[in-house]
C-alpha cells in the first residue's frame, strides 16, 4: 500500500471522524436525531390510546400531518436562521419550543390542544432536524459522510427497540401523556447542553434574510394537503390535494425567481442533481407513510396486537433501515448508485405486498412488507443525501443541506395525508371497525404506489441523465 493510500485510510476512520473538536458537535447531531426518532416511533404507538382517549377519529392522520406542517416550516427555514443566528443559539431555542409542544400534548383537554401541541412539537423537531443537516454539512468532511449517516441511522436503531418498548409499556401500565411528559424533559436537557456541545462553532454572520413569501405559501400548500382528509366529499378531498400539489410546485416558481432564496439553485429543475434527488426523497417519503400510520390501529384491530407489539411490528421498518444502511455504508461510486436505484424498486415491492397481506396474509408477510420497505430507504438514502450534498454551491450549502429535511417532511406530510384521504374514504373515520381497519388496510397502500412509482424514477435521473448533464 502507498504512503498515500495509508494516510487516506487512516483519515476515514471513526477516530479521525470524532477528532479536530467534532466530538461534541457529533454527540448534538446525534441527541437531536434521537429525539426526532424516538418522538415518532413512540407517537405512532400510542395513537389508537390517545383517540380512544380524547376522540376525533376522523383526525387521526393529523396528528402527524400537523406535526410536519410545524416540521416542513421550520426545517425549511433553518438553514437562513443558522446564518442569522448561528448555530449555537438556534439550536438552544429550539430544544425550549419543542419541549413546550410536548407539555402541551401531555396536558391536552381534548384533540384539538392535542393536535396543536403536536403542531409546535413539529416547529421544534423540524427546526433540529434541519440544524444537524446544516452542521453535518458544515462541520464535517465529505469523507466522513458515509459514516455519518451511518450513526444517524445507529441511532434510529436504538429508538426502534426502545421507542415502542417504552410507549408500549407506558400505555399497558400507566398513561399516554406521560411518553411527551418524558420527552419534554429530554428536549429541555438537549436545549440546556446545546450551547456547551457547539461551543466552539462559529457565530452566525447575517445571512440574506429569511423568505417569508416563499414559507407562507408553503404553510398553505402543507396545510391544503393536511385538511384533504377532513373533507365533507371524496371530490373535496382529492380536489384539496391537488391543489395542495399545485401550490408547493408554486413554492418552487416563486423561490427561482426571489431575492432571499428558501431552496437551492433550480431545485426545481429535474435536469439536476439537486431537482431530482428533492423529488425522489418527496416521492418516496409520500409513498412510506401510511404503514407507520396505520399499521398499529390495524394490526390492534384485526390481530388483536397490544399496543406494545403493534409498535414493534411496525418497527420492523425501522430495524430494516438501519441494518441495510449499515450494510453498504462503505459501498464505492459504483455501487452506490446500484443501491440509490434498488431501495426505490423495494418499495414499490413492500407496497404491494403490504396490501395484499395487512388484513388477512400470514404475519410473517406483513413483517416482511415493513422490512423491505425499510431496507428500501437503508439502502438508497444515505447515498441520496451524499449526492445531493456534494452537488450544492457553497453559496447554496446552508439551505440546501436544510431543505433536505424540509423536502422529506414535505413528502412525510403529504403521504399522511393522502393515507388519511384514502382511509376516511374507506370508512375508517366513522370508527376503528373490523370492516374499517379490512378496507384501510388496502387503500393506504394502493393509493400510494404511484407516488412510489415516481420517487423510483427520480432517483434513477439522479444517477444517470441529472449526474451526466451537470458533470457535461
Amino acid at each position: 500500500m502507498s504512503e498515500f493510500a495509508e494516510t487516506k485510510r487512516q483519515d476515514n476512520t471513526w477516530a479521525d471522524l470524532l477528532a479536530g473538536g467534532r466530538l461534541p458537535r457529533f454527540a448534538l447531531i446525534m441527541l437531536g436525531v434521537w429525539l426526532n426518532a424516538a418522538d415518532s416511533l413512540v407517537t405512532s404507538t400510542i395513537l389508537p390510546s390517545v383517540g380512544a382517549s380524547l376522540g376525533g377519529y376522523e383526525y387521526f392522520s393529523w396528528a402527524t400531518a400537523g406535526f410536519f406542517v410545524g416540521a416542513i416550516l421550520a426545517g425549511a427555514s433553518a438553514g437562513r436562521l443558522s446564518e442569522i443566528f448561528g448555530l449555537r443559539s438556534a439550536t438552544a431555542i429550539v430544544g425550549v419550543v419543542m419541549a413546550l409542544g410536548c407539555v402541551m400534548s401531555a396536558m391536552a383537554p381534548n384533540v384539538e390542544i392535542f393536535l396543536l401541541g403536536r403542531l409546535v412539537q413539529g416547529l421544534g423537531s423540524g427546526w433540529i432536524s434541519g440544524f444537524a443537516m446544516v452542521a453535518i454539512a458544515f462541520l464535517f468532511p465529505e469523507r466522513h459522510l458515509a459514516r455519518v449517516f451511518a450513526a444517524v441511522t445507529f441511532v434510529w436503531g436504538v429508538a426502534t427497540v426502545l421507542g415502542p418498548l417504552f410507549g408500549g409499556i407506558v400505555v399497558e401500565t400507566g398513561d399516554w401523556r406521560d411518553v411527551f411528559w418524558l420527552f419534554a424533559l429530554q428536549s429541555a436537557v438537549f436545549s440546556a447542553a446545546a450551547p456547551f456541545l457547539l461551543g466552539g462553532s462559529t457565530k452566525g454572520e447575517g445571512g440574506p434574510g429569511i423568505p417569508w413569501v416563499q414559507l407562507g405559501v408553503l404553510g398553505v400548500g402543507v396545510s391544503a394537503i393536511g385538511f384533504a382528509d377532513l373533507a365533507p366529499t371524496a371530490t373535496a378531498s382529492i380536489g384539496l390535494v391537488l391543489a395542495g400539489f399545485a401550490i408547493l410546485g408554486l413554492v418552487v416558481w416563486i423561490d427561482g425567481r426571489a431575492r432571499v432564496r428558501l431552496l437551492p439553485h433550480r431545485a426545481g429543475d429535474l435536469t439536476t442533481v439537486v431537482g431530482s434527488g428533492y423529488l425522489a426523497m418527496f416521492a418516496l417519503t409520500a409513498a412510506s407513510m401510511g404503514f407507520s400510520i396505520y399499521g398499529p390501529p390495524i394490526l390492534q384491530q384485526l390481530r388483536g396486537f397490544t399496543p406494545l407489539w403493534a409498535g414493534y411490528a411496525i418497527a420492523a421498518e425501522s430495524a430494516a433501515w438501519t441494518l441495510a444502511a449499515m450494510a453498504v455504508a462503505h459501498a464505492g461510486a459504483v455501487w452506490d448508485a446500484r443501491w440509490t436505484r434498488f431501495g426505490p424498486l423495494l418499495l414499490v415491492a413492500s407496497l404491494a405486498i403490504l396490501a395484499w397481506a395487512m388484513a388477512d396474509g400470514p404475519l410473517v408477510w406483513v413483517l416482511f412488507g415493513g422490512g423491505l420497505m425499510g431496507a428500501a430507504f437503508g439502502f438508497s438514502w444515505a447515498f441520496m443525501s451524499r449526492r445531493v450534498l456534494a452537488a450544492l454551491s457553497d453559496a447554496d450549502r446552508a439551505i440546501g443541506s436544510s431543505g433536505i429535511t424540509a423536502v422529506r417532511q414535505s413528502g412525510a406530510a403529504a403521504g399522511a395525508a393522502i393515507a388519511g384521504v384514502a382511509a376516511n374514504l374507506a370508512g375508517f373515520s366513522a370508527g376503528l371497525t373490523d370492516a374499517s381497519a379490512r378496507s384501510a388496510s388496502l387503500w393506504v397502500f394502493v393509493s400510494v404506489i404511484p407516488l412510489a412509482v415516481v420517487g423510483t424514477w427520480a432517483a434513477f435521473r439522479l444517477t444517470g441523465s441529472a449526474r451526466a448533464a451537470e458533470a457535461a
